[in-house]
């Protein structure tokens, strides 16, 4: 009997804890989804010092920092980040506009969060950088 009472209070207390801590690890991975951004923008950055432009959409977008474009052969000086870096806490590819409708004048990254579809709430939302 008294076993029976110690599991349920366990159970009642997983019932309450478990949704706190689900929520508290979807705000981890947009904080590290932010955090790979940051090192995909600096990877950017050296690519820019190096060849003296974004990579174009039409090239492979963020494909240009690991594999040079045909046309940069000689002044890229990459890889600049390893493929994996490439992928959000979720598993799937950020998205790169090279003409950013988020930051006008420069380029957007975005990973749509955990359900990889635009917008959304929560875990779902959107991570773009800033």
């Amino acid at each position: 009997m008294e076993l029976l009472v110690v599991v349920l209070i366990i159970g009642m207390l997983a019932t309450l804890l478990a949704p706190r801590m689900f929520q508290g690890l979807g705000e981890a991975k947009s904080k590290i989804a932010r955090a790979k951004m940051a090192r995909i923008e600096d990877a950017l950055a050296r690519f820019q010092l190096h060849c003296g432009r974004l990579p174009d959409e039409s090239e492979g977008g963020l494909e240009a920092l690991i594999v040079a474009p045909p046309d940069l052969e000689e002044k890229w000086k990459g890889a600049y980040i390893k493929r994996s870096e490439l992928e959000d806490p979720w598993g799937n590819l950020y998205i790169y506009v090279s003409e950013g409708e988020y930051n006008p004048g420069s380029y957007d990254l975005i990973s749509f969060g955990a359900d990889g579809q635009e917008g959304g709430e929560g875990e779902n939302a959107d991570v773009v950088n800033d």
